[in-house]
């Protein structure tokens, strides 16, 4: 399908991305399932294990990023088959694309088994150079139950978590990170063999010092403006006080980059004999820590109980969901796992009409259709079994 001019949205106004075709091939346990929906909030409800949550994991792989289970590519081919699809055509302030995503399948016996794990992303039949691209073409955020323990669990995350919000604000956010990770990688390795050149080690210090204070300042820049938006809008989700702790976080709130940067090289350079012998880097926005708290009750996110931990997620989420809605007139498209499970019934009704006002597609599960009910016809339905849709 080419690329069409639209000049409103098929729901809700403001515009938000919203995917109106979904067809999935051999991914998880759907041998080939097609989907072709509106622009409305989507509810997906089925016993566990029918195959609800593998078609947010799908969408998910739509945007920059390892999906929302951040599994091996490999691992979402079904059993049986050589490789995973996904195709679909989603609708943005541009008009509508289609996209696609998947993995080379290997042929049998063959003995290049890094093969499968080649992932191809495809924009309007072209393929791109890899899925930052994607970030282009669609915005979206997520919130799944292994996401509950979020705050107890380690930085990594929470980084995560962070970093996915960044990319709907900052688009070159994920080619950074990429790129930061592949050369941090090699300093590593080059440290662990311990025969790297000096020469060739500084070189690389200089770009991860680069790459590194473009995250840093990515991810600052955006926490402020998520704060900003937080803090304007009256929500039945409590408000949460952010912050981002890291060295180098910290060196851009008080000197320019340029700066920050020659403060990053020189850690790094002192840091070689320690980084060798622990075998990884220690300083650096890879290990930075996003911190949270409960503003109502001024408390630790970690403190807080698991409601409230999870109320303060999905405030977050929102928050950042009206924030690319009104910095870009199109709300994101969010994907939410089994959220309205362990909500009261006044919550689980605040998020829908939060989700109604925003006009956003929101993907969402459960194995209770009651549970949506409060949605009416302004919702649309499918029942998934075994990997099927059944109406």
């Amino acid at each position: 399908m080419a690329r069409t001019d639209v000049t409103a949205g098929a729901y809700g106004s403001p515009m938000a991305y919203a995917a109106t075709r979904l067809v999935l091939t051999d991914f998880r346990n759907h041998v080939r399932t097609a989907l072709g929906m509106t622009a409305a909030p989507v509810v997906l409800t089925g016993d566990n294990g029918a195959g609800k949550t593998n078609l947010l994991e799908a969408l998910s792989y739509l945007a920059p990023g390892r999906g929302l289970r951040g599994a091996r590519l490999p691992d979402i081919t079904r059993i049986g088959a050589r490789a995973w699809g996904v195709a679909a055509t989603i609708l943005g302030p541009d008009g509508s694309t289609d996209v696609g995503t998947g993995i080379e399948g290997r042929a049998p016996g063959a003995e290049d088994e890094g093969a499968a794990e080649r992932r191809i992303v495809q924009i309007e039949g072209q393929t791109v150079t890899g899925p930052a691209a994607l970030a282009e073409v669609l915005k979206l955020s997520w919130l799944t139950p292994q996401m509950d323990r979020l705050f107890i669990e380690g930085p990594s995350g929470r980084r995560r978590f962070f970093d996915r919000l960044v990319f709907n604000f900052h688009p070159a956010h994920g080619r950074a990170v990429a790129a930061y990770e592949r050369v941090l990688r090699e300093r590593n390795r080059l440290l662990s063999e311990g025969r790297a050149d000096p020469q060739w080690l500084t070189a690389l210090e200089l770009q991860i010092a680069e790459h590194g204070v473009a995250v840093a300042a990515a991810r600052l820049d955006s926490l402020g403006r998520l704060q900003a938006a937080v803090d304007l809008k009256h929500s039945a989700f409590p408000a949460a006080d952010l912050e981002l702790r890291g060295t180098v976080e910290d060196d851009l709130k008080t000197m320019p980059a340029v700066e920050a940067e020659d403060r990053f090289k020189l850690r790094l350079r002192d840091a070689r004999a320690r980084d060798a012998a622990s075998g990884r880097s220690g300083d650096g926005p890879h290990v930075t820590d996003l911190k949270v708290r409960h503003r109502p009750k001024d408390m630790p996110a970690e403190l807080c109980s698991t409601g409230e931990q999870k109320a303060l997620l999905i405030g977050i989420v929102m928050g950042a969901a009206r924030l690319t809605q009104a910095e870009t007139g199109t709300a994101p498209l969010l994907l939410l796992d089994e959220v309205a499970a362990h909500l009261d019934s006044e919550r689980r009704a605040a998020l829908f009409e939060e989700i109604l006002a925003l006009g956003a597609q929101a993907f969402m599960t459960g194995t209770d259709h009651a549970l949506f009910t409060p949605f009416g016809t302004e919702a649309q339905y499918f029942t998934i079994r075994a990997g099927t849709i059944v109406n």
